[in-house]
């Protein structure tokens, strides 16, 4: 979380492995694109400052926020990548659709995290206003694509290296 004490897009580079023959889906939520399309592009130049190539990112669009747990799904379904990154920005307003949004969006991500055993990057922003998201997407506190690019990265290859250790392999429920 970016605060006065860290920055976004701050982050050691020896602890980053490479990303190198990884598969990434960005979902990026379309309202408050302003702010959306500064984290696509925090995430994606990242990716590919880590060794990442064009060809294995894929990146696709959703209304909103609310939509990005079932992008991420599909992404994961018919794109067969390794991690999937949802990028979107709610701010509060005057009503609670804010809170409804939010919880449904962060219980959403968490859910296709655990059904597929696949990473699926919360980097939603959640603020009270604008000016807090532009901070956080490339402003004075960094930028939260920067940060789920990372994330992505460092959770595929966590996955890659408990596989070897085991020939366990984890399947999805069934439904």
């Amino acid at each position: 979380m970016a605060s006065n004490l860290k920055n976004l897009s701050e982050y050691n580079k020896n602890t980053i492995p490479s990303a190198q023959g990884m598969t990434f889906a960005i979902v990026v939520s379309e309202w408050n694109s302003e702010i959306t399309d500064a984290l696509l592009e925090g995430a994606y130049s990242t990716l590919i400052k880590n060794g990442a190539l064009e060809s294995d990112i894929t990146v696709k669009y959703v209304p909103g926020s609310f939509e990005l747990p079932l992008g991420a799904q599909y992404a994961i379904e018919y794109a067969d990548v390794d991690a999937a990154i949802c990028l979107g920005c709610v701010i509060q307003g005057e009503t609670r659709h804010f809170d409804f949004i939010c919880n449904s969006v962060s219980k959403g991500i968490t859910d296709v995290n655990l059904y597929y055993n696949t990473p699926v990057i919360f980097g939603v922003l959640t603020t009270n206003d604008k000016q807090q998201a532009k901070d956080r997407s490339g402003g004075k506190y960094g930028n939260k694509g920067v940060e789920a690019a990372i994330s992505a990265i460092k959770m595929i290859k966590l996955r890659d290296e408990l596989t070897e250790k085991s020939s366990y392999n984890a399947k999805p429920l069934s439904r």
